[in-house]
C-alpha cells in the first residue's frame, strides 16, 4: 500500500478561543470591557447596550423600535433596558416640549462610575434644570387654566416632579467635584496613546530604510530545477486564485523557487509556505511572495557523512571497511607478529 505523504504537520488545535483581528479602518465602535464583561448583566442586556453604543446621536430607541429590529419581545427588550438602568449605562428622563407635550429623553453611558463622579460629558446637568423650571409654571398655570387642560396638566406635572429631586440633587455634587476636574484628563490621554501609534508608523522620507533581504538562488542550478519553479510559480492560481502572475513576476521569481526546491522542499510545501494567509486586501502578490521566499526559505540539508567503501582481505577473504584495498587488522596484527624477532632467540 501507498504510505501518505504529510507535506507540512497540521496546527495544533487549541481548547480556548483563537482571536483573528484584521484591523479596522471603519465601520466600528468602540465598546468598554465595563459593559461587555459586566457580571451583573444578561448576555441581552449586553448586547443591547452595545447596540445602543453603536448607534448615532438622535436614534429611537423605544421599546417598539427595538423590538421592531430585533426577533426578541418587547417584554425581554423592556427589562434589559431596565438592567441597563439600574447599573448606570442608561439614564431615561421626561422632558416637556412643544404643545405641552412630554417626550422621553435617553442618554447612554460607556463609563458609569465616571459620569456619577462628574468627569462625564456634563450633558445630563443641562437639560434637567430648564424641566424643572418649567414644571413651577405648569403647576401654577394648572388651577389658573381653563376646566378643560385642568385634567390633562394634573397627571402630568407628577413624573416631571419626580426627577426634580433628582435634577435638584445633580447640581449639589457639582460644586464639591470642582476640585475632582484634575482627573479629567485621565480618560483622555487613555485614549490617545491607542491611537497615536498609527503615525509612527509610517516612515518619514529621510528615515534609514531596512536593508532588503535578497531573493535567494539555487547552489546548482539546472534546467529541470528552474522548470520546476517555473510551472509552480505559473500553477499557483488553480489553488490560490489571488496569486494569478505575469509572465515577468515568474521569471523573476524562478531562482527564489528552485533554491526551495534545491534545499529539499516539496513543491506542494513550497506553495503552501507562500500563498497561505494572505493579507486582506492583497495589492501585490509578486512582492508577497518574493518577501515570503526571501524571509521563509528553509535551511540547508547537512552535509553527507562521507561512507567508507567495503573492501576483502588479501589474506582471509573477510569484509572490512578502507578505502584502499589491503588486510583487515587482524591479519596486519597476524603479519607484524611473524615477521618480528623472537625474543628467545631460537
Amino acid at each position: 500500500m501507498d504510505t501518505q505523504q504529510v507535506s507540512a504537520p497540521s496546527r495544533a488545535s487549541s481548547a480556548g478561543v483563537v482571536h483573528i483581528n484584521i484591523r479596522l479602518t471603519d465601520g466600528y465602535t468602540i465598546i468598554s470591557n465595563r459593559l461587555s464583561q459586566h457580571r451583573g448583566l444578561s448576555l441581552l442586556a449586553i448586547g443591547l447596550g452595545t447596540y445602543i453604543q453603536s448607534l448615532p446621536d438622535g436614534w429611537r430607541i423605544g421599546v417598539k423600535a427595538l423590538a421592531a429590529r430585533f426577533p426578541e419581545s418587547e417584554v425581554r427588550i423592556a427589562a434589559a433596558l431596565r438592567e441597563l438602568e439600574q447599573h448606570g449605562f442608561l439614564r431615561r428622563t421626561r422632558e416637556r416640549v412643544g404643545g405641552g407635550r412630554l417626550a422621553t429623553r435617553t442618554e447612554s453611558y460607556n463609563h458609569p462610575e465616571a459620569a456619577v463622579r462628574g468627569r462625564g460629558r456634563g450633558r445630563p446637568a443641562a437639560p434637567v434644570v430648564p424641566a424643572a423650571a418649567t414644571a413651577v409654571p405648569v403647576a401654577a398655570a394648572g388651577p389658573a387654566g381653563g376646566p378643560a387642560p385642568e385634567p390633562v396638566r394634573e397627571p402630568e406635572p407628577e413624573p416631571v416632579r419626580v426627577p426634580e429631586p433628582e435634577s435638584a440633587r445633580v447640581p449639589e455634587p457639582e460644586p464639591e467635584p470642582e476640585p475632582v476636574p484634575v482627573p479629567v484628563p485621565v480618560p483622555a490621554p487613555a485614549l490617545v496613546p491607542a491611537a497615536a501609534p498609527g503615525p509612527p508608523l509610517v516612515p518619514t522620507p529621510t528615515a534609514p530604510r531596512k536593508p532588503r533581504v535578497p531573493l535567494p538562488a539555487p547552489q546548482r542550478p539546472t534546467e529541470g530545477l528552474y522548470a520546476a519553479a517555473a510551472g509552480l510559480l505559473a500553477g499557483l492560481h488553480r489553488t490560490a486564485p489571488l496569486f494569478l502572475l505575469s509572465e515577468e513576476d515568474v521569471r523573476g521569481l524562478v531562482p527564489g523557487v528552485a533554491a526551495w526546491l534545491e534545499r529539499g522542499a516539496r513543491p506542494d510545501a513550497v506553495r503552501a509556505a507562500i500563498t497561505d494567509d494572505p493579507p486582506v486586501p492583497l495589492r501585490h502578490p509578486a512582492k508577497l511572495l518574493r518577501h515570503r521566499l526571501a524571509t521563509l526559505i528553509p535551511p540547508p540539508p547537512p552535509a553527507a557523512v562521507p561512507v567508507v567503501p567495503l573492501q576483502n582481505c588479501d589474506d582471509c577473504d573477510r569484509a572490512f571497511r578502507s578505502s584502499v584495498p589491503g588486510c583487515c587488522r587482524g591479519c596486519r596484527d597476524a603479519r607484524a607478529c611473524a615477521d618480528a624477532p623472537c625474543p628467545t632467540g631460537s
